[in-house]
């Protein structure tokens, strides 16, 4: 029988070098999108994946992550005194009251495989997801969200599973990258796989991007397999010692990704979501019209 996955984990201690000085003081996992951090929509799609387990490998300066998903007693007395209703609801719903969260403090910045390898002691024999939260997800239409898609697919497969997608080949020095051989719609099976590989020495152009389900025999390879590239421990190298011992998949998932490891990925992320917002959407989105046709008539005017 095909366990559930009933646990995340999310690897949140990196340092965020890339928003600096934005993150100097604040988790880049807490930099917003429209009025939700990155991280809460991590969560929202494991939520909606029926995820009940929430576990949280964190690091020095990431207290606001704890603070988020922590009842927040003085904020909810003030809303309430005010009569502030729907912000408090807001306040009090971050997260589902069926919802654990779990936070392990990752000791030295060792690598993705590493801050995995932490939750070991929490997720025990059962399957688990991994979700980056620096990769934002925005499931197709008519599609539920990426993480459901997976769960699903695992509950048929029982396989460890693997979000992809196309990228250019000059772009993949920055992923893990597979090769995989067709298996059923939108999965193929993984028969190679290497972490950041140079564009002329890259198997193909699909890459892995930070959704995963894995199951548990992957810690006893994370154990083993030592530094990879970068002197850190690599959750790529972990997997290709698993698909030694068992296949795994991987999924064209349904949906956009943004890179919000990017300051371009962030900005488009903004502004997708900011087109969606029920608050927010109709105007922003007549507000870029705007712009649109200004920098078509100014293109025009001086004709470039």
């Amino acid at each position: 029988m095909i366990k559930k996955v009933r646990k995340a984990v999310f690897p949140v201690a990196g340092l965020g070098s890339r928003f600096l000085p934005a993150t100097k003081a604040q988790p880049k996992e807490m930099l917003p999108i429209v009025d939700k951090p990155l991280i809460h929509y991590a969560v929202e799609e494991a939520v909606a994946a029926g995820i009940t387990e929430m576990i949280f490998i964190t690091g020095r300066n990431k207290r606001a992550i704890e603070d988020h998903f922590d009842t927040a007693y003085e904020l909810e007395a003030e809303l309430e005194a005010a009569g502030k209703k729907v912000l408090l609801d807001i306040v009090r719903n971050v997260i589902p009251k069926t919802v654990n969260c779990i936070f392990i403090r990752q000791s030295a910045p060792l690598g993705l495989g590493h801050a995995v390898l932490c939750a070991r002691p929490v997720i025990g024999d059962e399957p688990f997801a991994v979700l980056l939260a620096d990769d934002f997800m925005d499931a197709a239409p008519g599609h539920p969200a990426v993480m459901a898609q997976m769960t699903n697919v695992y509950a048929q497969e029982g396989m460890s599973l693997l979000a992809v997608q196309e990228v250019p080949r000059s772009e993949t020095k920055q992923y893990g990258i597979v090769s995989a051989t067709p298996y059923k719609q939108d999965l193929e099976k993984v028969d190679a796989i290497v972490e950041k590989p140079k564009p002329e020495e890259a198997p193909s152009t699909l890459a892995v991007v930070g959704r995963y389900i894995l199951n548990n025999r992957i810690f006893q390879y994370l154990e083993t397999i030592g530094q990879g590239a970068g002197g850190e421990i690599q959750l790529t190298d972990g997997i290709a010692a698993l698909m030694q011992a068992e296949s795994v998949l991987a999924y064209r998932y349904a949906g956009q990704r943004y890179d919000c490891g990017s300051k371009l990925g962030y900005l488009k992320a903004t502004v997708a979501m900011g087109m969606k917002h029920p608050e927010t959407g109709a105007a922003f989105t007549e507000y870029l019209k705007g712009l649109a046709q200004e920098a078509h008539f100014l293109s025009q005017k001086t004709g470039k």
